[in-house]
This record gives C-alpha cells, sequence and structure tokens, in this order.
C-alpha cells in the first residue's frame, strides 16, 4: 500500500464555544480500510463530514493525493459516502439507483450500463435490477447503496454507521460482504462505527476517539494488547480494574500492591507513575486463570464466586474480592474448574503481569 495517500492535518472544528474535533491528524494508505471508533459525540462523525466536504473546519488541512481538499465542493470531491439510511431513491428501480451517479457524471449510455452489471455482480444482487428499493430487504438495499456509492470508482469511500439499523445476524452478514467487496476492490474505505466488535471485524487499523481527539492508533490486536490509555482499555474488549498501589515504577514497568498483600511485580504501566500514589489495574477475563485451591506462589486473588453464566463456547464467572471489587473470568466450556463449582465459593484467581496494565 502506498503512504501518505490520505492526509488529515491538524482538523479542529468548533460548534460556538464547543469544540468538536481537536487536533486531529491521521495518515490513511491507499487501500487500506481504516475505521474510527468511539462512543457518540466522541467526533468521528465530524471528522468524516469534514472529509466528505458537508462540514468545513475551523482549522486544519485535508490532502488527497498531495493536493488539499478544502476549495473542493463536496459533490466534485470523488468521495462515495454511505449512510446509516440507505436513501436510495424509492421511485427508482434498483439499477437507475445504482445508474444515477454515472449519468449524472454524463457517462456513455453502454458504459452505464457494463457498470451497473458490474457492481450488481460486485455486491451479489444479479436479477434484482428492475426491483424498487421497497421490494428489498434492508441488508440488500444496504449493498445497493454500496454499489451506488463504489460505482464510479472513488478513490475514497466514506461509510457513516451503514449496520446500525439492523439486526445482529444481518450486520455480520454484511460485514462479511463489505471485507470481501474491500478485499475485491482495494478501495481505500474510512469507516465511522460505535461497535468495537464490528471494527475489529473489519479494519486494517482503528483510530480510537474520545471527547473529540484520538486517544490511539493501531491494529485491533495492538489496541486490544497494548492500550495507550484506560479508556481504550474499557472500549476495546472486556476488561475490569481494581485499584493498586504503586511500589516501584521504571521503563514502563511497575510494581505494585492489591490491598496491601498481594504484590504484583513488573507491570505495563501508563501515565504519570508516581511511587507511593495509587492507580488502577486492569485484568481482561479471558486472560485469568481460576483455581479451586490456594496456589503455592503469591500473586493470586482470593475471591469469591457470585454468579456463573453459561454462554456456549465458554463460561462467564463473576467474581467479588473482600472488598467488594467485581472480577470477570472466561473459562472455555468444560474447563476443569468449572465442575461443582458455585455461588459463594471461595476460589484464587491468578495471572500473567505482562498480560495486565496499570493506568495511573
Amino acid at each position: 500500500m502506498t503512504k501518505r495517500f490520505l492526509q488529515i492535518q491538524a482538523i479542529r472544528k468548533d460548534y460556538g464555544p464547543v469544540t468538536a474535533v481537536h487536533d486531529i491528524n491521521l495518515d490513511v494508505a491507499q487501500g487500506e480500510f481504516l475505521t474510527f471508533l468511539g462512543p457518540s459525540g466522541s467526533g468521528k462523525s465530524t471528522t468524516l463530514y469534514i472529509l466528505a466536504g458537508f462540514e468545513e473546519p475551523t482549522h486544519g488541512d485535508i490532502l488527497l493525493g498531495g493536493k488539499t481538499l478544502l476549495s473542493t465542493p463536496s459533490h466534485k470531491r470523488q468521495i462515495g459516502m454511505v449512510f446509516q439510511r440507505y436513501t436510495l431513491f424509492p421511485h427508482l428501480s434498483v439499477g437507475e439507483n445504482i445508474a444515477f451517479p454515472l449519468k449524472v457524471r454524463r457517462w456513455p449510455k453502454a458504459d452505464v450500463d457494463a457498470k451497473v452489471k458490474e457492481m450488481l455482480k460486485l455486491v451479489r444482487l444479479e436479477g434484482f435490477e428492475d426491483r424498487k428499493p421497497a421490494q428489498m430487504s434492508g441488508g440488500q438495499q444496504q449493498r445497493v447503496a454500496l454499489a451506488r456509492a463504489l460505482a464510479y470508482d472513488p478513490p475514497v469511500l466514506l461509510m457513516d454507521e451503514p449496520l446500525s439499523a439492523l439486526d445482529k445476524k444481518l450486520r455480520e452478514e454484511i460485514q462479511h460482504e463489505i471485507r470481501r467487496i474491500h478485499q475485491q476492490t482495494e478501495v481505500t474505505i474510512l469507516y465511522v462505527t460505535h461497535d468495537q466488535e464490528e471494527a475489529l471485524r473489519l479494519s486494517d487499523r482503528i483510530a480510537v476517539f474520545s471527547k473529540g481527539v484520538i486517544d490511539q492508533i493501531g491494529t485491533g490486536p495492538e489496541l486490544y494488547a497494548n492500550p495507550a490509555t484506560r479508556f481504550v482499555a474499557e472500549f476495546i474488549g472486556d476488561s475490569d480494574f481494581l485499584p493498586c498501589n504503586m511500589l516501584a515504577a521504571a521503563n514502563g514497568k511497575a510494581d505494585i500492591s492489591l490491598g496491601g498483600t498481594t504484590i504484583i511485580p513488573n507491570v505495563p504501566v501508563h501515565g504519570n507513575a508516581v511511587v507511593g500514589g495509587k492507580a488502577a489495574l486492569m485484568l481482561r477475563p479471558e486472560r485469568m486463570q481460576l483455581m479451586r485451591s490456594a496456589p503455592v506462589a503469591s500473586g493470586a486473588l482470593a475471591v469469591t464466586v457470585s454468579d456463573i453464566t453459561f454462554l456456549g463456547n465458554n463460561v462467564h464467572v463473576a467474581t467479588r474480592t473482600d472488598k467488594g471489587d467485581a472480577l470477570a473470568v472466561r473459562l472455555p466450556f468444560g474447563h476443569e474448574a468449572i465442575s461443582s463449582l458455585g455461588r459463594g465459593d471461595t476460589v484464587w484467581l491468578g495471572f500473567d503481569p505482562t498480560s495486565a496494565h496499570v493506568f495511573c
């Protein structure tokens, strides 16, 4: 992939006294699938709308192929757009909807017909060209919207929460289709969602938005294994946090104590680590080991089982420490530690310090 294909440089957007996005900087490679992930109001859609030309930035620039887009109106940016609402023309057939942007651009009829046929094949809707949108399911309509957005071969495709109106099974089906289409067309995609599973399933990289800024950018595994902030740790994957005390800190690692007794050495630490200060230890449920009897080695936590939930291929065990802090453990179905386990039982939880994180 060619680097620095699309550049977002110091983008800021103010609405009166409110700053919606602040100092957004991104380099997007040609052919990359980059997702903007974050909660409502985090600035991800505003950034996308600035790229599309629907909003003007208060400050900053956007470069495509080294040329600024800010002086180019939205309809001339040659950027495809797919919305949450399908925005199909209800009075036009599927074929006519796909052909619309081509006719606006005055393509010859033969080329339009050939392209519509190509797009219908791409989204696997051959034979549907004469149907009206109302005669199709939500997933089919979204595929038509995708075909229309790609019909004129835009270098960049923007997608704003396109699957949020679909049910889980259909959403997963269309996610697979989007991934396939991206791999087949190699179009550069910027995708907005608040769904972390969707972001992990689709993306080459993910930009995690929080309060108008990007907290961290990386691949799914990078964000999951090495979250830079507590917000990213909470938003990507499941996690629990325990209060802890800092005993020592150096070279990005910390020694901590839990409850004044359990000592955990060499845990990755983030933020301004102050010896003697308080912090929060993050643990992933699937990285925990559950033991029915007290281990010989130190470092395990004694907890009480508060609930057990069967989730198909795994079992979720909810526990609490003697201080009342909640800790979850996720074990594969059939794990020996689950046998005869019940509410109120005392068990011990262990973990590899390198899989945990301390946030100050």
